[in-house]
């Protein structure tokens, strides 16, 4: 795409109520970076970035780590991957709930205490899916408004199922609680699902042993 072409923002598809609730400076970071997009491709392509007043303010591999080292800077940073602006989050889980009586393969399942701010108390959950073929973890959007995220501090973002089809959603970046450790986490909010997902963004970060015959998790082992 070039710099002259008009870009599809991301926040379009949105319901209306939450894309009036998008801050405006998220708007006008994304209007300045596909203004300079193509300069970004040679330096930047297929690299994270976040990026704010007209420059990039966060760079690296891992999403997770360039949206939180963003936010910093800029809570309302424009946050992308350079030449995949609109390749969505895969959150590949299409499965049933967990049910230790069910005759098919349980779930792993853990509790886990999302915070929306750092070191502070959050909301424990339970029965949140362990799940390393999701791209970054998600919550339904009662969980989320248990969590009173600010919405004006969200992202818009694409997600997409196992049957690739698009769903624009808002991303968060959040922390979470797992075995006494604290962890950066890419959060997005499903409103179609009900199921609690820890994805990749958090997995990634620690050893994680599945004892299936056991039918148990450990963390950390």
């Amino acid at each position: 795409m070039s710099a002259n072409t008009t870009y599809k923002s991301l926040a379009e598809g949105l319901p209306p109520d939450v894309a009036r609730q998008i801050h405006p400076d998220w708007y006008k970071n994304e209007a300045d970076y596909w203004a300079v997009r193509d300069s970004l491709l040679p330096q930047y392509e297929k690299q994270w970035i976040g990026f704010s007043q007209g420059i990039v303010i966060a760079v690296g591999r891992s999403p997770v780590r360039v949206l939180h080292e963003a936010h910093k800077a800029d809570p309302h940073a424009f946050f992308v991957c350079v030449g995949h602006e609109y390749e969505p989050t895969r959150m590949r889980l299409t499965a049933f709930p967990y049910d230790t009586g069910y005759p098919g393969e349980p779930l792993p399942v853990v509790s886990v205490e999302f915070q929306s701010v750092s070191g502070q108390t959050g909301v424990l959950f339970d029965r949140v899916i362990l799940d390393t073929g999701s791209d970054a973890s998600a919550i339904p959007l009662a969980d989320f408004r248990r969590l009173q995220l600010d919405p004006t501090a969200a992202s818009p973002v694409y997600m997409a199922g196992v049957g690739g089809a698009l769903v624009r959603t808002v991303q968060f970046s959040v922390w979470v609680v797992l075995d006494g450790t604290e962890y950066d986490c890419r959060l997005q909010v499903d409103s179609l699902g009900t199921e609690r997902i820890l994805g990749r963004d958090v997995l990634n970060c620690m050893d994680v042993l599945f004892r299936g015959p056991a039918a148990e998790v450990v963390i950390n082992p």
